[in-house]
């Protein structure tokens, strides 16, 4: 196996795992020595209270970043109209995925202010296509490398530079506020897998809370497939840096480094959710790793708030046979009650996830109801992907497929 950072989320998790191990082998022993069981029992009770508390405090916390969203965020004022950006289209050779983006870009962008960044040659009608030199070279590797060549070599005379995936349709938006990043909504779309696009639901819903992501300051992560970047910000910054979420690693550097501010806009651009469950699990894999792995870009205050979240995210396919163990378990757990009544209630909560999702979109098919009685599984196959991610990184960047 690779070497892996030791990041403080691998070492909770390490223990979180070991502790529920013993619980599992208890509940499956009962023949086991008394003395064994007497060792072994407080450990079990203390791994099942333990995940309750790193859960809880993980549900607690978005709960307060989406209150205090709703209490304090305001979009802020367009200062900028649509005319005032550049577009920037990364991708490898999607030609025809590329030509919807480009054709959907509003009319209010200026044509000679269109560009993709290729690593192969590709035709597409309304744009300039720009082909990355294979002899390019920079600490970025795969998306960040095309970007930084972007970044040295076009030269941008307009206020901000906005970046697109090559599966973003703009929708017609206002225009920019006068900030340093603008981060734009998503708006994943179906594109064949059912049980992916429950999962984007379950995601976009926990998403709620990245409209107050600009109040503290620094944001948890961001969405590179729809972010506005003033240019001289995004010179000052660069994009040549070693990591696997550049858009994300980008902004943290130019707020923590720089004192950019960064705002969220209500605007949504719709993009593809996965097209198969196998394409999402690789999706969060490299989502997850690359957030252990750079991590240390964030102050240490927000370290202990970065493992909570990961572990729970990780840990969740566990939470529906927490229960299992409890009925299992030998003798009689302490607080038995309140740990079934906590543990329901915060199974229950989750759905709140789905239920933003549901308002976000502004309804969706019926046959999307059956996600709820299979949210159980929605969660697990969501998680599935930064379970991986927690003990396995990937080799590099894998290109999520288009259709």
């Amino acid at each position: 196996m690779r070497r892996l950072p030791v990041a403080p989320d691998r070492l909770l998790a390490a223990v979180f795992a070991l502790a529920l191990l013993s619980a599992a082998f208890l509940t499956l022993h009962e023949t086991m020595h008394p003395f064994v069981v007497s060792v072994l029992q407080p450990v079990a009770y203390a791994a099942l209270w333990l995940f309750l508390g790193i859960y809880g405090g993980a549900t607690l916390f978005w709960t307060y970043e989406l209150v205090q969203s709703h209490r304090e965020y305001e979009p802020p004022d367009v200062v900028y109209g649509p005319e005032a950006c550049q577009i920037r289209i990364l991708t490898v050779d999607a030609e025809d995925v590329v030509q919807e983006t480009v054709d959907a870009i509003p009319d209010g962008v200026a044509p000679g202010e269109r560009h993709v960044i290729a690593e192969a040659p590709i035709d597409v009608a309304g744009a300039t296509v720009h082909v990355v030199p294979d002899s390019f070279t920079c600490d970025a590797s795969d998306k960040g490398r095309a970007l930084e060549w972007a970044r040295r070599e076009l030269s941008c005379e307009r206020e901000f530079v906005l970046f697109l995936d090559e599966d973003t349709h703009v929708r017609e938006f206002e225009g920019f506020p006068d900030a340093d990043v603008v981060q734009f909504r998503e708006w994943p779309e179906y594109t064949g897998s059912t049980l992916a696009f429950w999962c984007e639901l379950v995601r976009i819903g926990y998403q709620a809370e990245q409209q107050g992501f600009g109040l503290p300051g620094v944001p948890l992560y961001a969405w590179g497939g729809g972010i506005a970047v003033r240019a001289s910000v995004e010179d000052d910054v660069g994009w040549a840096y070693p990591t696997l979420i550049e858009d994300t690693v980008f902004v943290w550097r130019a707020v923590l480094e720089h004192g950019a501010e960064y705002v969220v806009l209500p605007d949504r651009f719709r993009n593809q959710a996965p097209p198969s469950v196998r394409a999402l699990v690789e999706q969060r894999r490299r989502w997850l790793a690359g957030s252990l792995r750079d991590e240390p870009v964030l102050p240490k205050r927000y370290w202990a708030l970065f493992a909570l979240r990961n572990v729970t995210w990780a840990f969740s396919p566990v939470a529906p046979f927490l229960l299992l163990f409890l009925g299992l378990l030998p003798g009689t757990m302490p607080y038995r009650g309140l740990y079934h009544v906590l543990s329901w209630g915060l199974l229950a909560y989750t759905l709140v996830w789905l239920v933003r999702a549901w308002r976000y979109y502004g309804g969706l098919g019926y046959r999307h109801l059956l996600a709820v009685p299979l949210y159980p599984l929605v969660v697990s196959l969501h998680s599935l992907g930064a379970a991986w991610g927690l003990v396995d990184e990937p080799e590099g960047f894998e290109r999520t497929e288009k259709e």
